[in-house]
């Protein structure tokens, strides 16, 4: 049974719980029991031009619980387009573009690209104007729910927060656009009838248009202020019909000779991230490595309700954030492109630039020593070893519990690690040691770091590439693998695993004790190839996870100690190095 049947087909709090896979006296307590004050945590965030915004943070028991119910909420949706033959997949979308599945701002900009017109207004207090009544009411007159009376009151009782939406909720965005669906209905028919194209962004309508003359029905000048446009008769009608109001100070006509965006985004020619801001954040990126630190410039308003510039300290993740909405912006231009059998346009230096400033992120503007490994297992070998070790080695954690004061190194999701060339293994490593290389001899200009970088490799066959790479890059002599380590550049080392007796090769894994490497998950024994039986063996990942994490407090991790020693060895090495640097 699909999931919208069984929603329809509920109809106590007991169902509800079920399909939310919760217990029903846990929903019970949240909804009857547990105090009000402790249900939500208000406080509030700036918004980009002046003023706050206020958010209601659900408690976490309640936040799980609304979680799954937007969850629930969306597949009911995907349901009902997929019967209605309009499935919306990333080539086909629909008029509400925010707060949905293969839907963003650049899906919902994209729609009005070229136009003569475009025409912005947004709704006054969207989610608050939705209350208990109207979230209830939807679920029990909406044709495609017609939920059962307690259903749609326990629905209710679970999105809604002082008679309203709560904006902070996770089910919020897409109860609003259920609510809002019937709106966006009357005004797509509004917009065919007068020429123009019509999307929304959670409170944010659209309408653009090519004709000679904008439908006063829509939008009309403002007989007193002719550069200023008002929502027309038409437009004013519907919105109000549908229980909605307007925020008159957000209602702006935009003409075609002049810049034009939606949501954001410049629409004139294709949908693309305004120039200026692309400029600021290139100018934030090079301060940033040339001085160590950058300022984000913020619109206030002061005391006297003037809007001003507050220039304030940025925090890197802020510019990660930034580097990553325009490289969203140049993957869905890329792709559009692509699908349509055009070369896509060059976006190469935005892409260096993300990566170099990811790079002095995570490896030059660090608060500790971090340690890159060649995957992720070899981070659980390393973190359990040297909690169960920290007598031994107090400059690599502390505390109790254990904390460790060095950091492993995790990679990416997939784009960050497109972006870094960071994918884990020997070609990503080399990939590394290449662009830090140039990016602290040639681009990073800020004070030295205070900590190492350590490149943790195994001393096998693979490490020919490591080294080649090393010769290559620093013009020295190829390293012979006998070595401590091996410094690179700057505050970046390399770490080979220690040669084994008579000098053979050797791998993070064969520091482990014969019993561990010795144990089975069932019949299976643990193999080390890249490829192999897995109806006899398993890999590196159950190993790391099923043995390794699990048994952690019972493995012997002595056999670490001589990766370790030659950890804390950089670590001397390199604070000497940068106690002399002026």
């Amino acid at each position: 049974m699909s999931q919208l049947k069984k929603l329809k087909a509920a109809t106590t709090l007991s169902d509800v719980a079920q399909l939310l896979e919760i217990m029903p006296g846990m929903l019970s307590f949240l909804l009857y029991k547990k105090p009000k004050v402790d249900l939500y945590t208000k406080f509030e965030i700036p918004k980009k031009h002046g003023g706050t915004r206020e958010i209601w943070a659900p408690a976490k028991d309640l936040k799980l619980v609304q979680y799954r119910l937007a969850n629930l909420l969306q597949n009911c949706i995907d349901e009902i387009n997929a019967m209605r033959g309009h499935v919306e997949d990333g080539k086909r979308y629909g008029v509400a573009h925010g707060f949905k599945r293969k839907h963003t701002i650049m899906t919902n900009a994209r729609a009005h690209v070229t136009r003569r017109y475009v025409f912005n207004v947004d709704l006054h207090d969207f989610f608050g104007t939705i209350n208990f009544g109207r979230v209830r009411g939807f679920f029990l007159k909406d044709k495609n729910f017609a939920l059962q009376n307690k259903v749609a009151t326990v629905i209710a009782q679970i999105a809604c927060h002082d008679n309203k939406l709560p904006q902070g909720s996770p089910c919020s965005p897409v109860i609003s656009n259920l609510i809002g669906h019937m709106m966006d209905i009357m005004l797509v028919r509004l917009a065919l009838a007068t020429g123009c194209t019509y999307t929304r962004y959670a409170d944010d309508l659209t309408f653009s248009s090519n004709k000679e003359k904008f439908s006063s029905r829509v939008a009309k000048q403002d007989e007193d202020d002719k550069d200023h446009w008002l929502p027309g008769q038409g437009l004013k009608r519907l919105v109000t019909k549908a229980g909605f109001s307007f925020n008159d100070k957000k209602t702006r006509m935009q003409y075609c000779d002049s810049r034009q965006d939606v949501t954001g985004l410049v629409v004139n020619r294709k949908v693309n991230v305004p120039a200026t801001y692309r400029n600021n954040v290139r100018a934030m990126v090079d301060h940033a490595l040339k001085k160590g630190a950058f300022e984000i410039v913020k619109k206030k308003v002061d005391a006297a309700g003037v809007e001003v510039l507050v220039r304030q300290p940025g925090k890197n993740r802020q510019l990660i954030g930034m580097l990553s909405y325009i490289d969203q912006v140049d993957l869905f231009n890329r792709k559009l492109r692509e699908d349509n059998g055009l070369e896509p346009h060059d976006t190469s230096g935005r892409t260096e630039l993300f990566r170099r400033f990811l790079y002095f992120d995570a490896l030059h503007d660090i608060a500790s020593p971090v340690i890159v490994c060649e995957g992720p297992t070899d981070n659980i070998y390393l973190r359990h070893a040297i909690k169960r070790l920290t007598p031994l080695y107090p400059m690599l954690a502390a505390g109790v519990p254990t904390k460790l004061t060095v950091h492993l190194f995790k990679y990416g999701q997939r784009r960050t690690s497109e972006i870094t060339q960071l994918t884990g293994g020997v070609g990503g490593l080399c990939h590394l040691m290449k662009h830090y290389y140039a990016d602290y001899t040639n681009k990073i200009k800020a004070p030295a770091p205070k900590h190492p970088v350590i490149i943790l490799v195994d001393n096998d066959s693979g490490a020919k590439d490591i080294y080649g790479a090393i010769s290559g890059i620093t013009k020295k002599p190829r390293p012979t693998g006998t070595e401590q380590f091996i410094h690179i550049v700057g505050n970046m080392y390399v770490v080979p695993t220690p040669l084994g007796s008579a000098g053979t090769k050797t791998a993070i894994e064969d520091f482990f004790d014969p019993k561990t490497l010795g144990e089975k998950l069932g019949a299976k024994t643990f193999s080390r190839a890249a490829k192999f039986d897995d109806t006899k063996h398993f890999g590196k990942a159950a190993f790391a996870r099923e043995v390794v994490e699990k048994n952690a407090a019972s493995i012997d991790f002595r056999g670490f100690s001589n990766i370790l020693d030659r950890v804390v060895a950089v670590m001397t090495d390199y604070a000497k190095r940068h106690s002399s640097t002026p």
